[in-house]
């Protein structure tokens, strides 16, 4: 159950943080999903750093960094997956 949760929180950082960056993305949703899974793990690690990992109620900070950690990585995964591909336009 462990995977569902991450692959829906992936999706969901994912396709939030294609939302916030300017510009359209030219990553595929599967490639979103990765990123928002990894930008999710940066964000635990940075909240667990900063000793705000597990507070009483909702951890707004927790969910702050790992959103912040989806922008990063989907931000820099686009620009590197447009690197890769050449610039072509890809379907999503």
């Amino acid at each position: 159950m462990s995977w569902l949760w991450a692959i829906i929180v992936g999706l969901v950082l994912g396709l939030i943080a294609k939302a916030i960056l300017p510009g359209k993305q030219q990553i595929p949703l599967w490639l979103t999903i990765i990123f928002g899974m990894i930008g999710s793990v940066l964000g635990n690690w940075a909240a667990t750093g900063l000793g705000i990992n597990e507070t009483k109620g909702i951890d707004w900070g927790r969910h702050l960094l790992q959103l912040a950690g989806a922008v990063l990585v989907v931000g820099v995964g686009d620009r590197l997956w447009v690197a890769m591909r050449g610039g072509k336009k890809t379907r999503a």
